[in-house]
């Protein structure tokens, strides 16, 4: 079977059951305009995809506003502070760990969030996307006192709340092969993938609340993958079962528009 007649005929099933699924997008690694940028921004805009837009402080570039600016559908997270390492050799890559006095994570992690904050305005939300998808469990803790309400890492979560007052969202099909050259993982894996995802939350075996999450890097990706993205928003878009919502409704800072759920039901 086609890949994508795997996708609508799960598409169907949930309407079918008479509801309709919701997905989100986020990129990472952003810290400047880029010809890369631009190219996701303006796929994404054809399509009317929202896109979370998880940048690094420490790298930030003014090019970045202008490009935020030039694209409605576009909102800021924040992408831990430097995306520096400071785990021991050996160890996984990993930012936010226990490899070093958590009152100076903390304090970095502050001052991004208020440098993002200044930069982006109302543009940017209080999300928090850990570098490498991974951060200490005693960080998380604290995340509300460093003045964040939401957590985005990889993979079905855990808790909807993993610390009071934060709520987590995750990503569930990146689409770089990491350890293959950072290659497009390809049409049929990505698909399997997504399929995977929302099919278990239709049966119940995932947590069904947990919008479904397409992870990309606009840096890393290679044509077949930016083909894929496009054909991804189209076929989506056209489908009545599925819902593409921007960061700020999917971490509950905004509720869904009633027009947003029904516009495709006609």
């Amino acid at each position: 079977m086609n890949a994508w007649t795997r996708l609508d005929d799960e598409l169907d099933a949930w309407l079918a059951s008479g509801r309709r699924t919701s997905l989100w997008c986020r990129d990472d690694d952003a810290c400047r305009d880029s010809a890369a940028l631009q190219r996701l921004l303006r796929i994404a805009l054809t399509h009317d995809v929202p896109i979370a837009l998880a940048a690094i402080p420490a790298a930030l570039k003014p090019s970045l506003a202008d490009a935020v600016a030039q694209f409605a559908i576009t909102t800021v997270v924040q992408h831990g502070y430097a995306h520096r390492n400071h785990a021991p050799p050996g160890a996984r890559n990993c930012e936010l760990g226990a490899h070093r006095p958590l009152v100076d994570a903390l304090a970095e992690l502050v001052e991004g969030r208020l440098r993002l904050e200044r930069d982006f305005g109302a543009r940017f939300a209080a999300v928090l996307v850990p570098p490498w998808n991974r951060i200490d469990a005693e960080f998380v803790a604290h995340l509300p006192d460093a003045g964040f309400i939401g957590l985005s890492t990889f993979g079905p979560r855990s808790s909807a709340y993993p610390a009071s007052g934060v709520r987590q969202f995750n990503t569930h099909v990146d689409l770089v092969a990491w350890r293959r050259d950072r290659t497009f993982i390809g049409t049929d894996a990505a698909i399997d993938r997504l399929v995977g995802h929302l099919q278990a939350r239709r049966d119940g075996s995932a947590d069904a609340a947990e919008p479904t999450g397409i992870l990309t890097h606009h840096l890393a990706l290679h044509d077949a993958a930016w083909h894929f993205l496009a054909e991804l928003f189209a076929r989506t878009r056209a489908h009545n079962a599925a819902v593409w919502l921007d960061v700020n409704t999917v971490f509950g800072v905004a509720t869904v528009p009633a027009s947003a759920i029904s516009a495709r039901s006609a």
